[in-house]
C-alpha cells in the first residue's frame, strides 16, 4: 500500500458517521464516566512500553489525550502523535496536551502519514472499535520503521465479563463492536504481516480483563 494512497481523503460511510456523532456527544463527559477504565488501560499500556528518547510515537484512536498525556511527563512532546476521528474528542486532547503534540483527525484503516515515518506505534481501549482490523494492522505496520513496534491494548474476549458486555453493546445498538479473543488477536497479526508476535492477557479487577499484542514490522 503507498503512502500516497493513505493520505487521500476518504468520505465516511453510515456506520462511522455513526461512531463519530456518538463519541461527540460523550467526550465532554468521556473520562469522568469510565475514570477507572481509562486509568487501568494507560497504566497497563505504559507498562509495556519501552520508549527511547528519540522515538516519534503515534497513538492511533487517541481520543481525549489520556495516554499522550501521560506520555508527554517523560517523553519529549514533539515527537508525539495522536490520531482520531472525532473532532470532539480531539479538542478535549488539545486542551490537556502540550502544544507541541501534534493531533490529526483519521482512521486507523487509513493513517494520515506517509510509510516508514514512526517508531512506536500505539493503540489503547480502540481496537474492539475497528471494522476491518487487519486492513488497520497493516496500516499501522505500513507507517512504523524497520525495528519498530506495534502496542496494541484492548478488551479481551477470553474473559466473560467482557463477552458479556460485547453481547450487550450489540444488542443495545452498538453494532460496530467487535472484542476478540487473544488467540484471534495474534491471527489477526500473522496475517497483517507482524513478527516477533506476543499477546498477553492479564486482569485489572476480579472481573474485567484486558489483552496487550506487541509485534514488529
Amino acid at each position: 500500500m503507498s503512502g500516497m494512497r493513505a493520505l487521500e481523503r476518504h468520505s465516511r460511510g453510515p456506520a462511522e458517521q455513526d461512531m463519530v456523532a456518538k463519541y461527540g456527544r460523550l467526550a465532554p463527559e468521556y473520562d469522568a464516566r469510565w475514570s477507572f477504565y481509562v486509568e487501568a488501560t494507560t497504566r497497563e499500556t505504559l507498562a509495556r512500553l519501552r520508549l527511547r528518547p528519540t522515538d516519534r510515537v503515534l497513538d492511533v484512536g487517541c481520543g481525549t489525550g489520556a495516554l499522550l498525556r501521560r506520555l508527554a511527563e517523560s517523553h519529549p512532546a514533539e515527537l508525539l502523535t495522536g490520531v482520531d476521528p472525532v473532532p470532539e474528542m480531539l479538542a478535549v486532547a488539545r486542551r490537556r496536551l502540550p502544544a507541541e503534540v501534534e493531533l490529526r483527525e483519521g482512521w486507523a484503516e487509513r493513517l494520515p502519514f506517509a510509510d516508514e515515518q514512526l517508531d512506536v506505534v500505539v493503540s489503547c481501549n480502540m481496537f474492539h472499535y475497528i471494522q476491518r482490523p487487519v486492513e488497520a494492522l497493516r496500516e499501522m505496520r505500513r507507517v512504523l520503521r524497520t525495528g519498530g513496534r506495534l502496542v496494541v491494548t484492548d478488551w479481551c474476549d477470553d474473559y466473560l465479563a467482557c463477552r458479556v458486555c460485547g453481547w450487550y453493546l450489540r444488542l443495545s445498538g452498538h453494532a460496530e463492536i467487535k472484542v476478540h479473543r487473544q488467540r484471534e488477536c495474534l491471527r489477526l497479526l500473522q496475517e497483517a504481516g507482524y513478527r516477533e508476535l506476543e499477546v498477553e492477557r492479564y486482569r485489572i479487577s476480579w472481573l474485567w480483563g484486558l489483552m496487550t499484542a506487541t509485534g514488529s514490522p
